[in-house]
């Protein structure tokens, strides 16, 4: 089994391939990973029509809906995730472990409470 070690953009995974099947495995610590600007992402995986990200921000994303359902992780510091209902803006504050659930169509904004660590799975080119 060879081990490859690669820093991209202050993330550093670890593959390791068996020679057989060439499978890959990467260990990432959220903590450790500060990006280029805020909420660029790190992809993880794809799973089938789905991606999973690690982003990294400091600044308020944009109000906006998603093609598909969205699961918002909170991995490190605190997110306050605004999103719009019937009944009108809320507000709630997600801290790690947290996870927030937008189904399709549900208006939501995240403004992370300083650096925030997030991991996101939604179906594959949401924005």
């Amino acid at each position: 089994m060879a081990e490859h070690r690669l820093e991209l953009s202050g993330v550093t995974r670890t593959d390791r391939y068996r020679e057989k099947d060439r499978c890959a495995m990467k260990i990432v610590t959220a903590g450790d990973v500060t990006l280029d600007r805020a909420w660029a992402a790190v992809d993880l995986a794809r799973i089938a029509d789905a991606t999973v990200r690690l982003h990294w921000t400091d600044e308020p994303y944009v109000w906006h809906t998603n093609d598909g359902v969205e699961v918002f992780v909170v991995l490190d510091g605190a997110v306050d995730m605004h999103y719009r209902d019937e009944a009108g803006t809320h507000v709630t504050r997600l801290e790690p472990g947290r996870i927030f659930v937008a189904e399709d169509g549900d208006e939501h904004v995240a403004h992370p409470v300083g650096t925030a660590r997030i991991l996101v799975i939604e179906q594959a080119g949401s924005i």
